[in-house]
Parts: structure tokens; sequence; C-alpha cells
């Protein structure tokens, strides 16, 4: 993917980093310095919305990053994770083959299954199966980390359907599936960014997009 650094993934409100900065100051600082628009869920979601993470590039480009919706996910196996209901939206910015930051290598192209790979690996990461040995887990999410990155990588294969769902209000066909665990989707928008949203506890069938005019308000 490119990416080296996430920022502002779990500070608490209020919470001021080392360097004196207040940590929603420097999570929103994140998101301002994208070079593309960030997408969310449209007008008809009225609950909670959250800036969550961004993804850097070795040279500190903004390559892609995470707005919340709903409850915070939380590991799956904890008591009354079964109950959220959330989804979360992956926004990620359309480039082709492109040299590294460093010059060292080749990055490659983002795609629609780039964002399903995103969006598949933070559905794992608020994933447990109950009952797991600690000892195990590694090796769950190990393998689990792999299937996702297949599945991105076929987005035609039989694991995935068509899902149709409205991005500023013109129709755009995502990629979609889900499993015990959640559902996941992968589209490209007609500007450019590809979107990747997972969640659990909310019907994906009626989800529509729109891009986040100011996104200070979510700071």
């Amino acid at each position: 993917m490119g990416t080296t650094s996430r920022v502002g993934a779990e500070d608490a409100p209020g919470t001021v980093t080392a360097e004196g900065v207040p940590a929603t100051r420097r999570t929103v600082d994140g998101y301002l310095a994208a070079t593309f628009p960030w997408y969310g869920l449209d007008e008809a979601f009225t609950g909670p919305r959250r800036l969550m993470q961004v993804g850097t590039a070795a040279d500190g480009t903004v390559q892609h990053g995470s707005i919340g919706h709903g409850d915070e996910p939380s590991v799956r196996a904890e008591a009354g994770a079964e109950k959220q209901r959330f989804a979360v939206v992956v926004s990620m910015a359309s480039s082709p083959v492109r040299r590294s930051g460093d010059g060292t290598g080749v990055l490659d192209a983002t795609t629609a299954s780039s964002a399903a790979w995103l969006a598949g690996s933070g559905l794992l990461a608020c994933t447990w199966p109950s009952q797991m040995d600690h000892a195990l887990r590694d090796d769950w999410l190990d393998q689990q980390t792999e299937t996702a990155f297949e599945l991105a990588d076929d987005l035609d294969g039989p694991a995935w359907s068509v899902l149709s769902l409205p991005v500023d209000g013109i129709p755009v066909p995502f990629h979609y599936r889900e499993s015990e665990f959640g559902w996941v989707l992968a589209g490209s928008a007609h500007g450019g960014v590809h979107i990747g949203a997972y969640g659990r506890g909310m019907s994906a069938y009626g989800l529509g997009f729109s891009v986040i005019d100011d996104i200070t308000t979510y700071a």
C-alpha cells in the first residue's frame, strides 16, 4: 500500500500530545493535508460521526483515511460488542504507478481493490472470535489478513456481489461481501477517489455517500 504511518488513531478527547498539540487538532490536520476529498455517509445518517485515522506515505503525503459513523468499534469478543451499530468509510486517493517518495522503488497504482483491502483489514482490527485463546489470536489474524488480501485482489470473484449505492446522488456500483464478522464494500467515486467501507449492525443496502464539505466539523 505504500503507507508508513497513521495519525491520530486512538487519542482520547482533550489529550495533548508530546509535541504540545491537542490530539483532536493533530488529527484534523492530517485530514486537512490531503489533496483529495473525504467521503462519509450522506445526510440520511443522523448519528454520531468521528475522525479515525489517516495513512501517509514515506514522504508524508496523505494517501487514505477513515471516518467513523455510529458506535465506536470495539473488539467483537468484548461484552456488548455484538450490539454495536457502526459503519466506517475509507477514502483513498486515486494514483497511478509511481516512484516511492525516497526514490528507491515503485508504488503500485491504487484501485478499488486497494480500498477493499483497507476496509477488510479495518474490520479485522475490531473482530475477534469469542472464546479464542489469546495465544491463537496472532495466528488467526495472520490467516484472516491473508484471506482479506486475496479477496480484495479478486473483486470479480464469487465472494463478491455488486451493490449500487449513491455517491453524491449518483448511483455507483460497489463490490460487496459479508461474513459472520460484518460487511465490506469498495468502489470508485466519480471524482477519482476510491471508497471502501465496513460495518456491523447497520445494513449496507441503505447507505449513501457524499463529499464532506468541512472536515473540521468532525474534530
